[in-house]
Protein backbone atom coordinates (compact mmCIF):
# COMPACT_ATOMS: atom_id res chain seq x y z
CA UNK A 1 0.00 0.00 0.00
CA UNK A 2 0.80 3.52 -0.71
CA UNK A 3 2.88 2.81 -3.97
CA UNK A 4 2.01 6.19 -4.72
CA UNK A 5 1.33 8.37 -1.80
CA UNK A 6 1.52 11.86 -2.58
CA UNK A 7 1.46 11.46 -6.19
CA UNK A 8 -1.38 13.72 -8.42
CA UNK A 9 -3.12 11.50 -11.01
CA UNK A 10 -5.48 12.47 -13.66
CA UNK A 11 -7.82 9.67 -15.53
CA UNK A 12 -9.46 10.30 -18.14
CA UNK A 13 -12.82 8.30 -18.38
CA UNK A 14 -12.84 7.67 -15.03
CA UNK A 15 -16.66 8.27 -14.01
CA UNK A 16 -17.45 4.88 -14.45
CA UNK A 17 -16.27 1.32 -15.54
CA UNK A 18 -12.34 0.24 -15.65
CA UNK A 19 -11.45 4.16 -15.12
CA UNK A 20 -13.17 4.02 -11.91
CA UNK A 21 -12.03 1.15 -10.57
CA UNK A 22 -8.20 2.89 -11.33
CA UNK A 23 -9.12 5.75 -9.39
CA UNK A 24 -10.45 3.88 -6.92
CA UNK A 25 -7.26 1.52 -6.60
CA UNK A 26 -5.06 5.10 -7.17
CA UNK A 27 -6.85 6.79 -3.63
CA UNK A 28 -6.04 3.14 -2.30
CA UNK A 29 -2.13 3.72 -2.65
CA UNK A 30 -2.08 7.18 -1.46
CA UNK A 31 -2.51 9.36 -4.50
CA UNK A 32 -4.65 11.97 -4.91
CA UNK A 33 -6.88 11.63 -7.88
CA UNK A 34 -8.78 13.72 -10.31
CA UNK A 35 -11.69 11.68 -11.99
CA UNK A 36 -12.10 13.46 -14.88
CA UNK A 37 -14.90 12.60 -17.39
CA UNK A 38 -17.19 14.29 -19.83
CA UNK A 39 -19.89 13.07 -17.36
CA UNK A 40 -19.59 15.99 -14.83
CA UNK A 41 -22.33 14.48 -12.52
CA UNK A 42 -21.55 11.19 -12.88
CA UNK A 43 -17.67 12.34 -12.06
CA UNK A 44 -18.64 14.41 -9.21
CA UNK A 45 -20.62 10.95 -7.67
CA UNK A 46 -17.83 8.03 -8.37
CA UNK A 47 -15.29 11.18 -6.55
CA UNK A 48 -17.47 11.90 -3.35
CA UNK A 49 -17.58 7.89 -3.26
CA UNK A 50 -14.22 7.18 -3.38
CA UNK A 51 -13.37 9.83 -0.52
CA UNK A 52 -11.46 13.26 0.10
CA UNK A 53 -8.22 11.76 -1.56
CA UNK A 54 -10.84 12.19 -5.46
CA UNK A 55 -12.23 14.96 -6.72
CA UNK A 56 -14.40 15.76 -10.42
CA UNK A 57 -13.14 17.36 -13.80
CA UNK A 58 -15.13 17.97 -16.63
CA UNK A 59 -12.99 16.70 -19.40
CA UNK A 60 -14.26 16.27 -22.97
CA UNK A 61 -10.87 14.74 -24.92
CA UNK A 62 -11.81 15.97 -28.34
CA UNK A 63 -11.47 19.99 -27.27
CA UNK A 64 -8.33 21.01 -26.79
CA UNK A 65 -9.78 24.23 -24.42
CA UNK A 66 -11.65 21.37 -22.25
CA UNK A 67 -7.83 19.60 -22.16
CA UNK A 68 -6.27 22.63 -20.90
CA UNK A 69 -8.66 23.67 -18.17
CA UNK A 70 -8.08 20.00 -16.96
CA UNK A 71 -4.57 20.34 -16.34
CA UNK A 72 -5.13 23.82 -15.07
CA UNK A 73 -7.60 22.90 -12.36
CA UNK A 74 -5.22 19.74 -11.42
CA UNK A 75 -2.46 22.08 -11.57
CA UNK A 76 -4.16 24.13 -9.14
CA UNK A 77 -5.96 21.72 -6.60
CA UNK A 78 -2.76 18.93 -6.25
CA UNK A 79 0.40 21.43 -7.63
CA UNK A 80 1.00 19.35 -11.10
CA UNK A 81 0.15 15.92 -12.45
CA UNK A 82 2.56 13.24 -11.87
CA UNK A 83 0.32 10.94 -13.55
CA UNK A 84 -1.47 10.70 -16.39
CA UNK A 85 -4.14 7.70 -17.31
CA UNK A 86 -5.40 7.51 -20.27
CA UNK A 87 -8.05 5.60 -20.65
CA UNK A 88 -11.49 6.93 -22.31
CA UNK A 89 -12.62 5.58 -25.33
CA UNK A 90 -15.20 4.83 -27.69
CA UNK A 91 -16.07 1.61 -29.00
CA UNK A 92 -18.12 0.33 -32.38
CA UNK A 93 -18.43 -1.91 -34.81
CA UNK A 94 -19.79 -2.46 -38.69
CA UNK A 95 -18.71 -4.60 -41.74
CA UNK A 96 -15.74 -3.15 -43.87
CA UNK A 97 -18.72 -2.48 -46.37
CA UNK A 98 -20.28 -0.24 -43.66
CA UNK A 99 -18.36 1.93 -42.24
CA UNK A 100 -19.31 5.26 -42.26
CA UNK A 101 -16.96 8.56 -41.98
CA UNK A 102 -18.83 9.45 -38.89
CA UNK A 103 -17.57 6.41 -37.34
CA UNK A 104 -14.15 6.54 -38.24
CA UNK A 105 -14.07 10.51 -37.16
CA UNK A 106 -15.69 10.14 -33.97
CA UNK A 107 -13.11 6.95 -32.96
CA UNK A 108 -10.02 8.31 -33.96
CA UNK A 109 -11.03 12.02 -32.37
CA UNK A 110 -11.45 10.26 -29.27
CA UNK A 111 -9.53 6.89 -29.09
CA UNK A 112 -6.35 8.12 -30.59
CA UNK A 113 -6.30 12.00 -31.01
CA UNK A 114 -7.61 12.40 -27.30
CA UNK A 115 -5.21 10.00 -26.12
CA UNK A 116 -2.42 11.88 -27.91
CA UNK A 117 -3.33 15.60 -27.06
CA UNK A 118 -3.75 14.41 -23.72
CA UNK A 119 -0.74 12.79 -23.79
CA UNK A 120 1.01 16.14 -25.01
CA UNK A 121 -0.52 18.40 -22.33
CA UNK A 122 0.11 16.55 -19.43
CA UNK A 123 3.91 16.13 -21.12
CA UNK A 124 4.10 19.57 -21.04
CA UNK A 125 3.31 20.45 -17.13
CA UNK A 126 5.41 17.84 -16.20
CA UNK A 127 8.12 18.65 -18.42
CA UNK A 128 7.48 22.38 -16.76
CA UNK A 129 7.60 20.83 -13.49
CA UNK A 130 10.82 19.21 -13.58
CA UNK A 131 10.06 16.01 -11.72
CA UNK A 132 9.09 13.57 -14.07
CA UNK A 133 5.89 11.53 -14.13
CA UNK A 134 3.97 8.50 -15.41
CA UNK A 135 2.07 8.35 -18.74
CA UNK A 136 0.07 5.35 -19.21
CA UNK A 137 -2.41 4.75 -22.32
CA UNK A 138 -4.70 2.55 -22.82
CA UNK A 139 -4.19 -0.14 -25.91
CA UNK A 140 -6.10 -3.46 -26.33
CA UNK A 141 -5.72 -6.63 -27.81
CA UNK A 142 -7.64 -4.98 -30.82
CA UNK A 143 -4.79 -3.06 -31.23
CA UNK A 144 -2.75 -6.38 -31.78
CA UNK A 145 -4.64 -7.95 -34.41
CA UNK A 146 -7.76 -6.96 -36.55
CA UNK A 147 -11.13 -8.40 -36.72
CA UNK A 148 -13.48 -8.85 -39.11
CA UNK A 149 -16.23 -6.49 -37.79
CA UNK A 150 -13.97 -4.15 -35.78
CA UNK A 151 -11.40 -2.20 -38.27
CA UNK A 152 -11.52 1.35 -36.94
CA UNK A 153 -11.41 0.42 -33.15
CA UNK A 154 -8.75 -1.93 -33.98
CA UNK A 155 -7.30 0.55 -35.79
CA UNK A 156 -7.23 3.72 -33.44
CA UNK A 157 -5.77 0.86 -30.27
CA UNK A 158 -2.89 -0.21 -32.89
CA UNK A 159 -1.97 3.68 -33.23
CA UNK A 160 -2.09 3.90 -29.50
CA UNK A 161 0.08 1.24 -29.14
CA UNK A 162 2.75 2.81 -31.79
CA UNK A 163 1.82 6.23 -30.05
CA UNK A 164 2.98 4.74 -26.82
CA UNK A 165 6.42 3.64 -28.18
CA UNK A 166 7.44 7.07 -29.87
CA UNK A 167 6.38 9.50 -26.68
CA UNK A 168 7.93 6.45 -24.62
CA UNK A 169 11.43 6.95 -26.67
CA UNK A 170 10.55 11.01 -27.02
CA UNK A 171 10.19 12.11 -23.01
CA UNK A 172 12.21 8.93 -21.28
CA UNK A 173 14.83 11.80 -21.27
CA UNK A 174 12.77 14.01 -19.49
CA UNK A 175 11.92 11.87 -16.72
CA UNK A 176 8.09 10.78 -18.12
CA UNK A 177 8.04 6.85 -18.53
CA UNK A 178 4.96 6.33 -20.99
CA UNK A 179 4.17 2.85 -21.05
CA UNK A 180 0.72 1.04 -22.03
CA UNK A 181 -1.63 -1.69 -21.15
CA UNK A 182 -3.53 -3.94 -23.52
CA UNK A 183 -6.37 -5.31 -21.80
CA UNK A 184 -8.62 -8.44 -23.29
CA UNK A 185 -12.00 -8.76 -23.00
CA UNK A 186 -13.56 -7.10 -19.93
CA UNK A 187 -16.57 -7.45 -18.34
CA UNK A 188 -19.20 -5.16 -17.45
CA UNK A 189 -21.38 -2.27 -18.46
CA UNK A 190 -19.30 -1.48 -21.95
CA UNK A 191 -19.44 -5.03 -22.70
CA UNK A 192 -23.40 -4.80 -22.95
CA UNK A 193 -22.84 -2.69 -25.81
CA UNK A 194 -20.63 -4.44 -27.42
CA UNK A 195 -22.51 -7.43 -27.27
CA UNK A 196 -25.45 -5.85 -29.05
CA UNK A 197 -23.66 -4.90 -31.50
CA UNK A 198 -22.22 -8.05 -32.06
CA UNK A 199 -25.98 -9.80 -31.73
CA UNK A 200 -26.91 -7.38 -34.97
CA UNK A 201 -24.27 -8.31 -37.11
CA UNK A 202 -23.90 -12.33 -36.12
CA UNK A 203 -27.30 -12.70 -36.01
CA UNK A 204 -26.77 -13.92 -32.62
CA UNK A 205 -29.05 -13.92 -29.37
CA UNK A 206 -28.42 -11.20 -26.56
CA UNK A 207 -25.70 -12.67 -24.30
CA UNK A 208 -24.09 -15.30 -26.44
CA UNK A 209 -21.74 -13.06 -28.10
CA UNK A 210 -20.41 -12.47 -24.25
CA UNK A 211 -20.32 -15.98 -22.96
CA UNK A 212 -18.31 -17.08 -26.12
CA UNK A 213 -15.53 -14.56 -26.03
CA UNK A 214 -15.61 -15.45 -21.61
CA UNK A 215 -15.16 -19.22 -22.51
CA UNK A 216 -12.30 -18.74 -25.59
CA UNK A 217 -10.40 -16.63 -22.64
CA UNK A 218 -7.47 -19.07 -21.23
CA UNK A 219 -7.61 -17.86 -17.76
CA UNK A 220 -11.60 -19.05 -18.33
CA UNK A 221 -12.85 -16.17 -18.02
CA UNK A 222 -13.60 -12.34 -19.06
CA UNK A 223 -11.24 -10.06 -17.65
CA UNK A 224 -12.53 -7.37 -14.51
CA UNK A 225 -11.92 -4.37 -14.46
CA UNK A 226 -10.16 -4.73 -10.97
CA UNK A 227 -8.00 -7.09 -13.09
CA UNK A 228 -6.23 -4.25 -14.34
CA UNK A 229 -5.40 -1.78 -11.36
CA UNK A 230 -2.32 -4.26 -9.98
CA UNK A 231 -0.77 -3.00 -13.59
CA UNK A 232 -1.99 0.19 -13.97
CA UNK A 233 -0.38 0.56 -10.23
CA UNK A 234 2.97 -0.75 -11.27
CA UNK A 235 3.51 1.20 -14.03
CA UNK A 236 2.72 4.79 -11.91
CA UNK A 237 4.91 3.61 -9.09
CA UNK A 238 8.88 3.66 -9.06
CA UNK A 239 8.99 -0.07 -9.57
CA UNK A 240 8.13 0.86 -13.12
CA UNK A 241 11.24 3.85 -13.51
CA UNK A 242 13.03 1.81 -15.93
CA UNK A 243 9.92 0.45 -18.22
CA UNK A 244 10.00 2.44 -21.35
CA UNK A 245 7.53 2.47 -24.50
CA UNK A 246 6.26 -0.77 -23.60
CA UNK A 247 3.01 -2.45 -23.75
CA UNK A 248 1.82 -4.81 -21.66
CA UNK A 249 -1.26 -7.80 -22.05
CA UNK A 250 -3.74 -7.96 -19.08
CA UNK A 251 -6.00 -10.27 -20.99
CA UNK A 252 -5.96 -13.83 -19.36
CA UNK A 253 -3.81 -15.70 -21.78
CA UNK A 254 -5.20 -14.43 -24.96
CA UNK A 255 -2.25 -12.37 -26.34
CA UNK A 256 1.55 -13.48 -26.39
CA UNK A 257 4.03 -10.99 -27.40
Amino acid sequence: MDRLSGKSAIITGSARGIGKAFAEAYAREGAIVAVADIDLERAEATAEAIGPSAYAVRLDVTDQTSIDAALGVVEARAGGVDILINNAALFDLQPITEISRESYDRLFAINFAGTLFMLQAAAKSMIARGQGGKIINMASQAGRRGEPLVAIYCATKAAVISLTQSAGLSLISHGINVNAIAPGVVDGEHWDGVDALFARYENRPAGQKKKLVGQAVPFGRMGTAEDLTGMAIFLASAEADYVVAQTYNVDGGNWMS
